[in-house]
């Protein structure tokens, strides 16, 4: 018996589907469908019953008998301004299904995020000296990793498994609802949709990020899940490629598309991750050992999805 918190989201809902695919349905989707489009990522998983967020965090106790929670539910807008909303929806309640997990023994795999290492001048290895994060978002993220750390410094014995995966930047199908904050290639499919040039911000060949595909996420989730491995560890693939290599791999399967530059907004100066890429060094070391999706399989693979079904598992 499996919970899955943001289930109808976008990497919940691929966890879920990941699940499904090994023959695993006996799980509880944990959201808020105040986005009703969201239902849309549930339309094709195979699960035995949803509860609105608010709804399980006010009934916890009956939720005892369930062994393995994957906590992906969070307000991830980066750009989000009310630091006390972001503290309570990503660290607060967070906190309270950390507690509940050890509570009753249930194994417990949650999102963090790459964010927590800020513009990366120290480098992206799961070490305090290497995070210094640059909006709330990531300081909601920094804050329940060092809950933990914490958390773990005081109880010895701690038997149940408790996992966060940081998340670098992840692209890929069910993301339709995130708006703004969906992937690059997803905003480019569109422009491509709308017959409109592939818009990148000024200088976009010296972004480089860590784009990993969410199958590989999926993966790493279910590994763990497995492997019942406990500490954080760096969920990306350890190559960097820019925003231009997304742009002329969707070039060459749609030879029509152009691309064009916008000027780079105010509103990110000083808040943009300019450069990042995952040490994988303690992920290879837990025991995980398969290849990483290329940046043009999986922008292709996304880019056919995005044609024949908008983005969604049908």
């Amino acid at each position: 018996m499996i919970i899955v918190t943001g289930g109808a989201g976008f990497i919940g809902s691929n966890i879920v589907k990941g699940l499904n695919d090994k023959g695993i349905t006996d799980i509880l989707i944990v959201d808020n469908l105040s986005k009703p489009e969201k239902h849309l990522n549930l339309n094709s998983l195979k699960y035995s019953d949803y509860i609105d967020k608010q709804d399980f965090i006010a009934n916890l106790d009956k939720f005892k008998n369930y062994r393995t929670i994957f906590h992906q539910g969070a307000c991830s807008d980066t750009t989000e301004s009310d630091g006390k909303y972001m503290m309570k929806n990503n660290y607060e309640y967070s906190k309270e299904i950390l507690h509940f997990s050890l509570n009753n023994d249930i194994d417990l795999l949650y999102a963090s995020s790459a964010s927590v290492y800020g513009n990366g001048d120290k480098g992206f290895k799961e070490d305090p000296m290497c995070e210094y994060p640059l909006n709330v978002y990531a300081f909601s993220k920094f804050s329940f990793d060092n809950y933990i750390r914490s958390l773990r410094l005081k109880r010895k014995n701690i038997d149940n498994q408790i996992l966060g995966l940081r998340y670098f930047n992840v692209y890929g199908y069910q993301e339709n609802h995130k708006g703004k904050m969906a992937s690059v290639a997803f905003h480019m499919f569109n422009q491509i949709k709308n017959k409109e040039d592939i818009k990148l911000f000024e200088g976009s060949e010296g972004f480089v990020r860590d784009f990993i595909f969410v199958d590989d996420i999926v993966k790493i989730n279910l590994f763990f899940y497995e492997n019942k491995k406990h500490g954080i560890y760096n969920c990306g693939t350890g190559k960097a490629r820019s925003f231009v290599d997304i742009a002329k791999t969707i070039q060459n399967i749609n030879k029509s598309a152009k691309l064009t530059y916008t000027p780079f907004p105010d509103n990110l100066k000083g808040k943009y991750q300019v450069y990042t890429q995952a040490d994988t060094t303690k992920l290879r070391a837990a025991g995980y050992t398969q290849n990483f999706t290329t940046l043009e399989e999986g922008v292709t693979k996304y880019y056919h999805k995005f044609e024949s079904t908008g983005g969604y598992f049908k």
